[in-house]
């Protein structure tokens, strides 16, 4: 089991007590590079949430998404929206993803998003 990047805690951290889902945050988790921004996880369960009760197929796991998660100790994970992987120049999906990455999983972080280009 890895040790999380403190540094990188205090940043989840502070995206979780600010409710803000503006944080640009770029990581390398597993060889993949995703980019895009922050949100408190009771944001991203809700955005997630209303996603799936949208969804004719996928309805009934909307409620899952809808508890509270555990408030024991400081996040574990990074929620991001918008968000996108990074393949070459393109960014995947178009319209960007909810993602949520495991803080011991990163192996590199910047803040900020990266811009690419679908041509």
């Amino acid at each position: 089991m890895s040790k999380p990047d403190a540094l990188l805690v205090d940043v989840a951290t502070l995206v979780e007590s600010g409710h803000s889902n503006q944080m640009p945050l770029t990581v390398v988790a597993g060889g993949v590079v995703i980019t895009g921004r922050l949100a408190p996880e009771a944001v991203w369960r809700q955005r997630v949430s209303e996603v799936l009760a949208d969804s004719a197929h996928l309805s009934g796991f909307s409620a899952m998404f809808t508890t509270a998660a555990p408030d024991d100790g400081p996040p574990t994970h990074l929620h991001f929206h918008v968000a996108r992987i990074l393949q070459g120049t393109v960014g995947i999906p178009e319209t960007g993803g909810m993602y949520r990455v495991a803080i011991d999983d990163v192996s590199a972080w910047t803040m900020g998003d990266f811009s690419y280009s679908d041509h």
